[in-house]
């Protein structure tokens, strides 16, 4: 069976360039290697865009345009609309109910995002809980794997530890107690003052080598006794990580290479800046985007030589050109050889290479929009199904199925 990858975007304007080479092209990728799911996160757009319902509304469909044009495959991965699936609420308001204010007032990018967008007002439960609710998106599919850049890697390890807190308190049948000591009666002496010391380092230190040795007398046990189950098996693994049985999967941050564009003027690549190159540009509007860039403010004239480290072109190239024409570069700049539009040229003809498929591919959805609409809703029914499924593990853990 393949792990599970869970990952999503919000619809708050146009993909571009940055979009595709920090996400979209990692998850294009992923869907050979695992089981993945994509989701528009509109909830979550509007815990910063809660007065712009349009800019939302019109984005979503398109941006599920750029996902399927840069080649994201249905038959591959899953793609679906998170406000389609009340299951997610649920779930975010039932993890509420025991995960602490403090928590979530920790989260690195609370306070940034609310130092970056002090021209709206945050001072909501949505953008304070907005964690929690990624925490809920990726829990309810049971995810493996989160691909994040190191930035939001703190939502992955509050998702871990949201997952932990619920095992431990409703993974935890009336007799589990009795359930652990007769399983643990069933190994041999030593494995077992040997299992128990590896648990107590691991709920001291969190040590990973005390976790996999630990893991290890259980899994050797499965292995070797007879009438060993797979209970007895999540039974002692829930007993050394400290929690019960595993409700809630636990993800791991999937660290993929990120390639991070800048914008045209050399800072952080976005719409709102006015400074990106959208993934469905027209040829003529790309060329004059990346004609008027910024570059190396040394060089005033065309005679003066430059520092590609210094230009915001020569991070483009560093993601387009080979290593012959980033040479030319270097050398070109660095001796005034080579003019500014003369080293743009290269990035362009790349970039216009790169997007021809995916006008292609986006013309042709875009002349039926009923397609889109019906992969969207084939992937919001399949993912509804493991959605409902994990639902129902929570409400019987929790006392609720009554």
């Amino acid at each position: 069976m393949r792990s599970r990858v869970l990952s999503g975007m919000r619809p708050t304007g146009a993909m571009h360039l940055g979009h595709y080479h920090g996400a979209l092209k990692n998850w294009v990728r992923l869907q050979d290697q695992h089981d993945c799911f994509y989701f528009v996160a509109d909830w979550h757009a509007l815990t910063t865009h809660y007065e712009d319902r349009e800019v939302i509304e019109q984005s979503v469909y398109e941006m599920v345009i750029d996902w399927l044009a840069a080649g994201l495959d249905p038959e591959k991965c899953t793609i679906f609309i998170q406000s389609r699936l009340p299951e997610h609420a649920e779930l975010f308001t039932l993890l509420a109910m025991g995960t602490p204010l403090g928590w979530l007032e920790r989260v690195p990018t609370y306070k940034d995002q609310m130092d970056k967008l002090k021209d709206r007002d945050l001072a909501t439960y949505g953008f304070l809980g907005y964690p929690l609710l990624q925490a809920a998106d990726i829990l309810i599919y049971k995810a493996t794997y989160v691909p994040v850049g190191e930035d939001q890697a703190s939502h992955v390890e509050l998702t871990r530890e949201v997952a932990r807190r619920f095992n431990h308190l409703y993974g935890r049948m009336g007799d589990f107690e009795q359930k652990v000591a007769a399983a643990l009666a069933r190994l041999p002496k030593d494995d077992q003052r040997y299992y128990d010391k590896q648990r107590k380092a691991f709920g001291e230190t969190g040590s990973a080598e005390a976790w996999s040795k630990g893991e290890g007398v259980v899994r050797r046990a499965a292995a070797a006794i007879d009438g060993w189950t797979s209970d007895e098996t999540e039974l002692l693994l829930g007993h050394l990580r400290g929690s019960g049985k595993t409700i809630l999967v636990e993800p791991q941050a999937l660290h993929t290479e990120v390639l991070r564009l800048p914008g045209l003027d050399g800072s952080k690549m976005s719409k709102s800046y006015g400074n990106a190159v959208l993934m469905r540009d027209a040829p003529a509007e790309v060329t004059r985007k990346i004609r008027g860039m910024t570059t190396d403010p040394a060089r005033v004239r065309r005679t003066d030589p430059g520092d590609p480290e210094k230009c915001p072109v020569w991070d483009f190239h560093k993601v387009y050109s080979n290593d012959a024409t980033r040479d030319w570069v270097v050398k070109g700049c660095k001796s005034a050889g080579i003019g500014c539009l003369d080293c743009k040229q290269p990035v362009i003809d790349a970039v216009l290479a790169e997007q021809k498929p995916w006008h292609e591919r986006a013309a042709a959805l875009t002349a039926d929009p009923k397609k889109v609409h019906w992969i969207v809703e084939m992937g919001t029914e399949r993912a509804r199904t493991v959605a409902k499924s994990t639902m129902k593990d929570v409400r019987d853990a929790m006392g609720l199925a009554y």
